[in-house]
C-alpha cells in the first residue's frame, strides 16, 4: 500500500508543500533536520537525530510557514497565480521534511520517543492544517486568483490543475465556512487527527502485545516447515533474553505480525491451535489496554459531523467528490458488479475445500475461517502438486531484489546502484541510488525488508522528499522509502522469500517508482499525489509480472542449484493462484463494503452500539464465513481509521481493474516488456496528478478500462480465443 501520513477527511495537508532550495536559504535554523545542504540531494542526515530533534524540527517549521502565509496575506499587490497559489504551494517546505521525516520513522521503528514526539505535535499540525484551511484573508486571495484565472496569460496546464486543486482543496475543507462553524470544524480536524494517530498507536503496540503470542513447544508443531520452525525458535530464544529469561530450546514463540501469523495458519496441522491464533489475531484490539472500539465510533461519528457541516449526507459522500468514482453509488455499483461475478465461483470454491478436507476429518466437517489458509494450500498441493515453500528457493532475497529491480531497467531503462555514503534511519535500512535512461540521477531509494519488533505490520511504500521543480526547471530529488516485513535471517542462512512475498515486494517497487519517476513542477501534483482509487494502479501492475516466466527467468534461480524455475512449477502456481482468486475478491470486497457502511450512515454511532453487530451487519450480504464471537476486524481497520482509505478500500479493486486492464495492453503486442508500451505506460508515472487520472489512462489505452482482464486472469471468465 502506498503510505498516506495523514487520513481522514484532511484532504489538504501541509506537508505535501514543495520542497526547494530557494526556500530552505530563506531558513536559518541550526536544527540538522531543517538544513537540506547537510548531505547530498537534501538526504535525511537520521544519524544526528533524536526524537526531540523531530519535534523542535516541527514547531519551528510551523512558525515559519507562519510567516510565510501571513507575508502572502498581508502583501498590497493584486493576488496573482505567483503570489498566491505558488507562494503557498512552497510555504511549507520545512514542515513537509520535519513531519514526512517523523511520520515515517515512528511507523517503521515503533519506537517510544518517536511515537511520544508524534503525540506531541499531532494536536499542533492539526491547528495549524485548519488554521491554513480557515484563514479567511488567505482564501480571499485564492479565490480571487481563481475567479479571475481568464485574465492570467500564459498559465500552463500544470498551473491550471495547480489553480483548481488548490481552490477545490479549500473549498471542500471548510473555507465557505463563517462563525461559529469556522470553529467547530477546527475542533473537529484537531479531535479527528489525534484519534486517527490513538488508533494507529493501539494497533502497533497490540501487535507486539505480550497477550497476543503463543508460546508452542516442539511436539506442537506438526505440519509446521523446517524454515518456519527455525524463525520461531529465533523468535522465542531473542524474546526471552529481552525478558531478561533463561532460554529453554524446547520453546517456539508464534506472534500475530504476518510473516509468523501466515504460514502458522497455512501449516499447522493443528485446528485447535489454528483456532486460537485466528482469535489472538482477530480480537488484537477488541477489548483491553489497546481497545479502539470506541476510537472507532469517535472517528466514524466525526467525520460524519465534518461531512454535514460541509453540506453533505455522509462521510463517503463528501471523501468521493475528489476521486475517480466520483459517488457512493458507483462505489456500491463496483461492489455488486464484482460480488455478483465472483461470489458463486467464491461458494463453488469453498464446496470443493471443505469436501476435500472431509475425505480426512469425516462428513461432519465444517469448514472454517482457520481452516480456509490450511485446507485450501494442501487441495492445491492436492490438484496442482504446488506448495509455497516449492517456489521459495527459487526467491533468494538477494536475487530477487536484482530482479525486481531488473523490471524497471527492462522496461524504464532505469538502473541502481548502493549507495553505502548515505545513511538510513536503522542497520537493515539500505539505499540507492536511481538513473533514469539518461544515466541522469533519478532519485534515492531506501530499503527496509525485514520485520522486527514495534515495527508497523505490513508493508508500504513512503517518501522523505517529493520530486519537484523550481522556476528555472531544476529538479528536487525525491526520496522514496519501501518498507516490508520479511522474516530476518537467522544465522548465515538465506532469506528464501514465499512468491506472495515477491507480490507484495513488486506492489510496493511499483508505487516507488510512481515517486522515483515524478516529472511534475508542484509537489503536490507529483508522484504519488493522486486519486486514491488510481493511485494503486502502478502497484499492482507491477504484480502481474510474477506469472510471467520471461520475468522470472532473469533472476527466480535456485539458490543452491542455479537452476532457472522450472516451467511446471511456475504454471502450478498460476493455477493454484486462479484457484483462490474469487475468495480472494470477495474478502477484498467484504473490507471495502464494511468500510463504505461506516462513512455511509447518517446517523451517529451511538455509544451503546455494538460494533462485532455492526461489522457482520454490513458485510452480510457477501460474507465467507460465520463469524467467531468476540472476533472482528473492525478495531483493528487501520487503513480506513488511521491511514488515507477512508471510503477508499474500494479503491484497491477499482485498480485492480485498471492493471489488469494495463497489462493486457503489453500483452496484446506480444512482448511483457514492449518499449513503446512501457514509454507510454511511464508516461503516466511521470505525469502523477497533473492530469486527470481517466483523461491520462485514455491517453496510455486508447480506450477507457473495462473488467474483461481482470475476470479473464482471475478465471472467472473464459479468455478471448486468438
Amino acid at each position: 500500500m502506498k503510505n498516506f501520513i495523514t487520513g481522514g477527511i484532511a484532504a489538504l495537508t501541509i506537508m505535501t508543500f514543495a520542497y526547494t532550495a530557494d526556500s530552505v536559504a530563506a531558513n536559518d535554523s541550526q536544527n540538522p533536520l531543517l538544513q537540506q545542504n547537510l548531505l547530498p540531494y537534501g538526504a535525511i542526515p537520521f544519524d544526528r537525530l533524536t526524537a526531540q530533534t523531530y519535534e523542535d524540527a516541527i514547531r519551528e517549521a510551523v512558525k515559519l510557514q507562519n510567516d510565510r502565509i501571513a507575508a502572502i496575506v498581508n502583501q498590497r499587490s493584486v493576488p496573482t497565480f505567483e503570489n498566491t497559489i505558488v507562494a503557498l504551494e512552497r510555504s511549507g517546505d520545512e514542515l513537509m521534511r520535519a513531519t514526512l521525516a517523523l511520520s515515517n520513522l515512528e511507523h517503521a521503528l515503533g519506537d517510544e520517543a518517536l511515537m511520544q514526539a508524534m503525540q506531541n505535535v499531532t494536536p499542533l499540525l492539526s491547528e495549524h492544517q485548519s488554521s491554513i484551511l480557515l484563514n479567511q484573508g488567505l482564501w480571499d486571495k485564492i479565490k480571487y486568483v481563481y475567479d479571475h484565472q481568464s485574465e492570467i496569460p500564459d498559465l500552463t496546464p500544470e498551473d491550471k490543475r495547480l489553480l483548481s486543486e488548490t481552490y477545490l482543496q479549500f473549498a471542500n475543507n471548510g473555507a465557505n465556512l463563517t462563525g461559529e462553524n469556522r470553529d467547530k470544524y477546527r475542533r473537529l480536524m484537531s479531535e479527528l487527527s489525534e484519534l486517527n494517530i490513538k488508533f494507529a498507536q493501539n494497533n502497533t503496540n497490540a501487535m507486539k502485545s505480550a497477550e497476543k503470542r503463543l508460546w508452542l513447544t516442539a511436539d506442537q508443531l506438526a505440519g509446521i516447515p523446517e524454515s518456519i520452525r527455525e524463525a520461531a525458535r529465533h523468535e522465542a530464544k531473542e524474546t526471552l533474553a529481552a525478558e531478561g529469561k533463561e532460554d529453554d530450546e524446547n520453546l517456539y514463540l508464534f506472534t500475530i505480525f504476518v510473516p509468523s501469523y501466515s504460514p502458522f495458519m497455512k501449516y499447522s496441522d493443528n485446528r485447535d491451535l489454528r483456532k486460537e491464533m485466528y482469535r489472538l489475531y482477530n480480537t488484537r484490539n477488541t477489548d483491553g489496554e489497546y481497545s479502539n472500539v470506541q476510537i472507532l465510533k469517535d472517528i466514524a461519528n466525526v467525520r460524519l459531523e465534518i461531512a454535514k457541516l460541509l453540506g453533505y449526507e455522509n462521510f463517503a459522500q463528501y471523501q468521493l467528490k475528489h476521486t475517480m468514482a466520483g459517488t457512493p453509488e458507483n462505489v456500491f455499483a463496483l461492489i455488486d458488479e464484482l460480488s455478483n461475478a465472483y461470489y458463486p465461483a467464491m461458494k463453488a470454491e469453498l464446496e470443493e475445500v471443505q469436501d476435500f478436507a472431509r475425505q480426512s476429518e469425516g462428513e461432519d466437517f465444517n469448514l472454517e475461517a482457520w481452516d480456509y489458509s490450511y485446507w485450501s494450500d494442501k487441495l492445491k498441493n492436492s490438484k496442482y502438486s504446488f506448495n509455497d515453500e516449492d517456489m521459495k528457493p527459487y526467491f533468494e532475497l538477494n536475487n530477487t531484489i536484482d530482479g525486481v529491480f531488473g523490471l524497471a531497467t527492462k522496461l524504464y531503462g532505469y538502473t541502481f546502484k548502493e549507495n553505502t555514503s548515505l545513511p538510513g534511519y536503522h542497520p537493515d535500512v539500505k539505499v540507492y541510488d536511481v538513473y533514469g535512461p539518461d544515466k541522469k540521477l533519478l532519485g534515492i531509494l531506501y530499503t527496509d525488508f525485514f520485520y522486527r519488533a514495534g515495527k508497523a505490520p505490513g508493508a508500504w511504500m513512503t517518501e522523505f522528499q517529493t520530486e519537484t521543480k523550481d522556476d528555472d526547471g531544476n529538479r528536487t530529488i525525491p526520496l522514496i522509502s519501501i518498507v516490508c516485513n520479511f522474516a530476518k535471517p537467522v544465522g548465515d542462512k538465506e532469506v528464501l522469500l514465499t512468491p506472495y512475498e515477491v507480490e507484495t515486494f513488486l506492489h510496493e517497487f511499483g508505487h516507488a517508482l510512481h515517486g522515483l519517476s515524478a516529472e511534475a513542477k508542484y509537489t503536490s501534483l507529483s508522484g504519488t499525489n493522486v486519486y486514491h482509487d488510481f493511485v494503486e494502479l502502478f502497484s499492482q501492475f507491477n504484480e502481474n509480472y510474477l506469472t510471467e516466466k520471461d520475468f522470472l527467468d532473469g533472476f527466480a534461480k535456485h539458490y543452491k542449484t542455479g537452476k532457472k524455475m522450472p516451467k511446471d512449477l511456475l504454471e502450478r502456481f498460476i493455477k493454484s493462484s486462479q484457484f483462490g482468486a474469487a475468495y480472494a475478491c470477495i474478502r477484498q470486497l467484504n473490507f471495502g463494503l464494511l468500510d463504505m457502511k461506516y462513512h455511509t450512515i447518517e446517523e451517529p454511532l451511538r455509544a451503546s452500539a455494538d460494533i462485532e453487530v455492526f461489522e457482520n451487519n454490513a458485510i452480510a450480504p457477501i460474507k465467507i464465513f460465520e463469524p467467531l464471537a468476540g472476533c472482528f476486524i473492525s478495531p483493528a481497520f487501520a487503513h480506513v481509521f488511521s491511514g488515507g482509505y477512508a471510503a477508499g478500500y474500494y479503491g484497491y479493486k477499482w485498480s485492480e481493474e485498471l492493471d489488469a486492464d494495463a497489462f493486457a495492453a503489453f500483452k496484446e503486442t506480444g512482448n511483457i516488456f514492449d518499449k513503446k508500451t512501457a514509454d507510454k505506460f511511464r508516461k503516466m508515472l511521470q505525469s502523477g496528478g497533473t492530469v486527470d487520472p481517466m483523461e491520462l489512462y485514455i491517453q496510455f489505452r486508447g480506450k477507457k478500462p473495462t473488467a474483461d482482464a481482470l475476470l479473464i486472469r482471475d478465471g472467472i471468465k473464459p479468455a478471448k480465443k486468438k
